[in-house]
């Protein structure tokens, strides 16, 4: 760092999506960054609504130090490191600016800059960016070296290598042993028709007994990686082969990082069609069923839906949806030939530099 470079800090939390944003935007800056890493305790969301800008909510211990000189700009994302955003601007005395990723829980007009997606129903006003997809960057250096790794693993199964990227619950979208097989078949057959191979890695979020399924109705020949399971995540190396991808849609972080790599998208659909959701059992557990109260009866700006980015995606050309009649040929399909367009990043990038370099 150079004395001329504001201090930035990036404050990082236990959700890897919101760290890969934050970090994203951090690098795109250009400049040096420091990183925070803050560990919530369990009753942060009490210190949240009722002290608002506090460090009650956190274990200070585990968390990084937080202390003079304080930062010229503060990167974040997610409800939890909220609270300590806010302190450190009041300890710098109100110099330091704020910049929020995806949808703040504290009024709007606490951050500097907000950098949201369509899911999140934000309104159209100065400090607010709308952006279509997470931010997210990946380095090709990376990428290659990944799939370098990967290629003894999966060097002997035919191509093209149709790559599934698996998620799992997620607010209304639950993710039942039925739909994995659903998925399996699906993505099966996408191979199948242009007599490729399906690479699968699964996530945290998927539930054991999905993922069991999914992999036991898996066609031979395949690759499937659980998580969990040991040894290295092939998740990069993964992007960097694929020749298609099929993407789980309530996760916007990978739905985001395959869109990015230039290659035809296809969408699952994790949802439960056209029938009612009370007809379903799984959709009376809890956070299925709290995430639809709060989304019937919360204020428009708390709401989400995940299907405003799916829509998106397809309209725009960007994906398509991925059903048992799907075909892949590389000259055809949505997206085939288009180059990682990173326009939206550098656009954030720029906007947070006008805030800590005034022209």
């Amino acid at each position: 760092m150079t004395a001329d470079e504001p201090i930035i800090w990036c404050l990082l939390g236990k959700k890897a999506g919101d760290n890969t944003q934050v970090r994203a935007l951090a690098k795109a800056l250009g400049f040096s960054v420091q990183e925070k890493q803050i560990v919530a305790r369990p009753w942060e969301l009490v210190t949240h609504l009722v002290l608002r800008a506090t460090l009650a909510g956190i274990d200070r211990n585990a968390s990084s130090e937080l202390h003079a000189p304080w930062p010229d700009l503060v990167i974040t994302a997610g409800r939890r490191n909220e609270p300590v955003a806010r302190w450190i601007k009041e300890q710098s005395g109100g110099a330091t600016k704020l910049v929020h990723i995806g949808r703040p829980w504290s009024p709007l007009d606490t951050f500097d800059l907000i950098i949201t997606t369509p899911q999140y129903f934000l309104p159209e006003q100065d400090n607010i960016l709308h952006n279509t997809l997470p931010l997210h960057q990946l380095s090709q250096a990376v990428l290659e070296h990944a799939a370098r790794s990967l290629l003894p693993q999966i060097e002997h199964l035919p191509p093209p290598w149709i790559v599934v990227l698996v998620g799992g619950d997620s607010g209304r979208f639950v993710f039942t042993a039925e739909k994995a097989r659903r998925l399996a078949q699906y993505s099966g057959q996408l191979a199948a028709s242009c007599g490729g191979s399906v690479l699968l890695t699964d996530s945290p979020r998927t539930p054991q007994r999905s993922g069991d399924a999914l992999q036991a109705a898996l066609p031979q020949p395949h690759y499937c990686h659980r998580w969990g399971a040991g040894g290295d995540n092939p998740y990069l190396g993964l992007l960097a082969v694929a020749d298609a991808f099929v993407v789980t849609g309530e996760s916007m972080s990978m739905l985001g990082e395959a869109a990015s790599c230039g290659k035809p998208v296809y969408i699952f659909d994790m949802g439960d069609g056209e029938s009612a959701w009370w007809k379903h059992r799984h959709n009376y557990r809890y956070k299925p069923l709290s995430h639809r109260l709060a989304m019937r009866f919360g204020p428009q700006r708390m709401r989400r839906d995940i299907g405003n980015i799916q829509s998106v995606m397809v309209d725009s050309g960007q994906a398509r949806w991925l059903d048992g009649g799907s075909k892949f040929s590389s000259g055809s399909a949505a997206g085939a030939g288009a180059e990682p367009d990173n326009s939206e990043l550098e656009r954030a990038a720029t906007a947070v530099r006008r805030l800590v370099i005034p022209s």
